[in-house]
């Protein structure tokens, strides 16, 4: 059961998705699944060829993984806007932990939103993708 509209408040916490280490296995099967087969993804010698220390993840599957915290919490019928903007690289051997809060609720005619605001970032910290989400419930 997911959560309704009064059962959440501004400043309620998303529950965080903390997610396993990314692996270069997990790009090679996302650049399969997504069709993005940009090598810098995928081949560790040609991303340092490009000037990189290694591969790095496609930024829509740090975006989905964001996208996986929201919808674990509401659902995906709520979601009517998610946007975000790209902040950090993130790299194979990064464990990802994706938060939010709900920073407005309001009501637009007979019909209750929440605004949210959200984040992911890896275990120092570095904030890799942040954006933010309205639900109509």
């Amino acid at each position: 059961m997911f959560l309704d509209y009064d059962s959440i408040a501004e400043g309620d916490a998303v529950p965080a998705l903390k997610k396993e280490p990314i692996s270069q296995v997990q790009l090679v099967r996302y650049a399969g699944a997504s069709g993005d087969f940009n090598p810098i993804h995928t081949v560790v010698e040609y991303a340092r060829e490009a000037g990189l220390d290694g591969t790095i993840a496609h930024g829509m599957l740090t975006m989905g993984m964001l996208a996986q915290m929201i919808s674990n919490w509401v659902g995906v019928k709520p979601v009517t806007r998610y946007g975000v903007s790209f902040k950090a690289m993130a790299k194979p051997g990064d464990v990802l932990t994706a938060t939010g809060e709900v920073t407005k609720k309001y009501t637009v005619l007979n019909d209750k939103f929440a605004d949210l605001s959200v984040r992911i970032a890896d275990g120092n910290g570095e904030v890799k993708v942040e954006g933010k989400a309205t639900l109509r419930f």
